[in-house]
């Protein structure tokens, strides 16, 4: 097993690698930025060290600290460096332990366009669109114009919901195509774009997938994300509501041979966007997802503790058929922002948790606790479980109702309309939900 780990990363997710590392039994480093100084995991890390003023991303640093602090395996966590294929070959190359899949197939999924060619060998069917990235905007138009109008510019190294652009008709074309290769250049460091179909109202399906790099994988079910705004998840289900249970269990099979056929490693998930009964491939991320805890509360596993221990074993935890899912879960992501999705940091005065059956709080927030400007706004997960869906919501209202961030601006009221309103309730969700909801 592991014995000393350096978490590379901040916020809820450190934490909860944290605790995943303690049940273990696994000396934790927290490797963290001077700007930070005031995280709730560096009181219970069993070592600190500071690595910047405000970078997470300084890979030199992050190494020079897992080796004069004795460690053996880094985990990323999301975000930052855990899909930086460079920074897990030099993880390896120095005789740690990466939590997570190979740079080889990090570098592969990497590249969404790579992704979409190399998934559809393997029974998954992408969205139509290019083969690969597209050279030039005259590329790009004669794409589009096949494919016909509407269509997506993205960008071919992107996430997070950034370096996207919805192409209305071919008189837009050329200044959006320049507009994503110069936010794909600023943010992810290569210009690369592809095309898609653009679908106007899908829903926006996962599949959790655990693989142990050896050619066994196993799938732990869906999750359904498509409450989004700007292309960035909000609220997640699992599993997804209001689909046939077997048809899922066929995808997520599917999934999981595919999985197995890239010898993939650790925890990965497959995305997919679902209209007129058809699942379309769109990517497939090869860490942790913040949405996680979800698939934790259904399934009863503890998937930090999963990627932990097939890390250290190289062997699957779980066969396919000791996996049960149980119940509905679903989880708010709970942001420090202002009722136009900006940033707000600040001091939270006053703190408290709801509490009760089938309720759980992901966060790294305390009373006093002064939330920085440098960073992401999602400052915690509410996750609610329950017998059915319909409980599931009921306990996630209550919970929104009791929890309280005093000193911030936050959206906990926005989740509490959009769990109450009908639209939602009876699972009339697509990605483009928060447009309408409102005016139902």
């Amino acid at each position: 097993m592991i014995q000393r780990l350096l978490i590379a990363n901040r916020g809820e997710i450190a934490l909860r690698i944290l605790r995943a590392c303690r049940e273990c039994g696994v000396e934790t480093v927290a490797a963290y930025a001077r700007a930070d100084q005031n995280l709730l995991h560096l009181d219970y890390a069993d070592e600190i060290i500071c690595i910047s003023d405000v970078d997470y991303l300084d890979m030199n640093g992050l190494l020079m600290a897992a080796r004069v602090t004795g460690c053996d395996a880094v985990h990323p966590g999301y975000g930052f460096l855990s899909e930086n294929a460079e920074f897990a070959r030099r993880v390896e190359e120095e005789g740690l332990t990466w939590i997570g899949p190979g740079n080889e197939t990090i570098e592969m999924m990497g590249n969404k366009a790579q992704a979409r060619a190399e998934i559809s060998t393997r029974g998954l069917q992408p969205i139509p669109g290019s083969k690969s990235s597209v050279p030039d905007n005259a590329a790009a138009e004669s794409i589009s114009a096949e494919l016909g109008y509407p269509v997506a510019l993205k960008a071919s190294f992107g996430g997070g919901g950034r370096g996207i652009r919805v192409v209305p008709d071919s008189s837009s074309l050329a200044g959006l195509f320049e507009e994503t290769e110069n936010e794909a250049r600023a943010i992810f460091g290569r210009r690369d774009i592809y095309v898609e179909k653009y679908l106007g109202s899908p829903r926006h399906i996962e599949i959790q997938i655990m693989g142990d790099g050896f050619g066994q994988a196993v799938h732990l079910g869906s999750r359904e994300c498509s409450i989004q705004r700007r292309h960035q998840k909000l609220i997640e289900e699992a599993p997804a509501p209001h689909m046939d249970p077997e048809l899922l269990d066929r995808l997520g099979q599917t999934c999981a041979a595919a999985a197995a056929a890239l010898n993939y490693r650790n925890a990965g998930t497959f995305e997919f966007l679902y209209e007129d009964r058809e699942f379309y491939f769109i990517e497939m991320n090869t860490r942790l997802q913040v949405e996680h805890p979800v698939t934790e509360m259904v399934t009863g596993l503890d998937l930090v503790r999963m990627q932990l221990e097939v890390a250290s074993t190289g062997k699957l935890p779980v066969s396919q058929e000791e996996i049960r899912l149980t119940g509905h879960a679903i989880e708010c992501r709970i942001n420090a922002e202002d009722s136009d999705y900006r940033p707000v940091p600040g001091t939270l005065t006053r703190y408290h948790t709801p509490g009760g059956p089938g309720i759980r709080v992901d966060s790294h927030l305390y009373q006093g606790y002064k939330i920085p400007h440098q960073y992401d706004s999602l400052i915690g997960k509410l996750i609610s479980h329950g017998c059915d869906r319909e409980q599931a919501i009921a306990r996630m209202v209550g919970a929104l109702n009791e929890m309280a961030l005093d000193g911030i601006d936050s959206n906990l009221a926005l989740h509490e309309a959009v769990l109450l309103s009908d639209l939602f309730r009876r699972g009339d969700i697509d990605t483009t939900f928060l447009r309408h909801w409102v005016s139902e």
